[in-house]
């Protein structure tokens, strides 16, 4: 029975961990399906098929982090097999977080471990006032390595130091307050603060959005950098002149709206839920 599901419609793709049983922990099956899912994503996503992608899961819990039995079974890995799991992680990490398109993150309850880096990844993470996040590894003998580069990047080294050494519980609250959460909400409105996410999403240029998400990776590498002046200038001047800038700009001084928020492409994909 597959681990995850993936489904797409109307050009909004939901990715679906689905093992409410064990609190949808991480195995190297459900790593597997879900390194898969990116990589059928990223290509969709590029091409402008997919044009935002909700990574959610079934249950009471977001994720458990490691799942048991697949903790069990590593006892008994050696350094090789443990370096070949660990890179199929980080590939995970990997492919999540450069998705070309925005992405979301639906957490409605407990999201541990190797959880919370699926969160980082996401460009959104909309969470219910019942989520709780845990860098929980130290308090197993681990570290929070593979995932530790995007937790980081979002909660900075500072806070970063206190909670990957600590292992505290950091409640919906105080996981927006560090900037790993963006939106906390009602637990019953989850569904409905996620889709109107989307629809605000949507309205915007897809190109407009590819280009942004690569311009923000490229900046944060060298901020001040001579050539990231550059590279900024050449990624406004090419979106000036290329069909979506322009139908953009058209569009804004016609006072109508752009081609890409037609009703027949996209405008129905995130109706709110009554």
């Amino acid at each position: 029975m597959a681990y995850s599901t993936l489904v797409i419609e109307a050009g909004i793709a939901r990715l679906t961990l689905n093992r409410p049983e064990v609190h949808n922990a991480f195995d190297d099956s459900l790593i597997a399906e879900l390194n898969a899912h990116l990589e059928k994503l990223h290509d969709l996503a590029s091409s402008g098929d997919v044009r935002v992608v909700v990574l959610g899961s079934e249950g009471k819990s977001f994720s458990a982090g490691a799942d048991l039995n697949w903790m069990k079974r590593m006892v008994d890995y050696d350094l090789e097999d443990n370096l070949a799991d660990s890179r199929k992680l980080a590939a995970l990490m990997h492919g999540l977080d450069t998705l070309p398109c925005p992405t979301i993150c639906r957490v409605q309850g407990a999201a541990f471990g190797g959880a919370v880096g699926l969160a980082a990844c996401c460009d959104i993470v909309v969470a219910s006032e019942k989520a709780k996040f845990c860098l929980s590894e130290v308090n197993i003998g681990l570290s929070p390595a593979v995932i530790s580069p995007y937790v980081q990047r979002a909660l900075g080294q500072r806070q970063m130091r206190r909670y990957a050494l600590t292992a505290e519980v950091m409640d919906a609250p105080t996981a927006l307050s560090l900037g790993l959460a963006h939106q906390v909400v009602e637990h019953d409105a989850l569904d409905n603060a996620v889709d109107s996410m989307i629809a605000t999403l949507v309205k915007g240029s897809p190109q407009a959005q590819r280009a942004t998400k690569a311009l923000l990776a490229t900046v944060a590498q060298a901020p001040d950098a001579d050539a990231t002046r550059e590279h900024t200038c050449q990624v406004i001047a090419k979106l000036r002149v290329s069909q979506e800038g322009q139908e953009g700009l058209a569009s804004f001084l016609d006072k109508r709206r752009p081609a890409w928020t037609s009703p027949e492409e996209h405008n129905n994909a995130a109706e709110p839920r009554s």
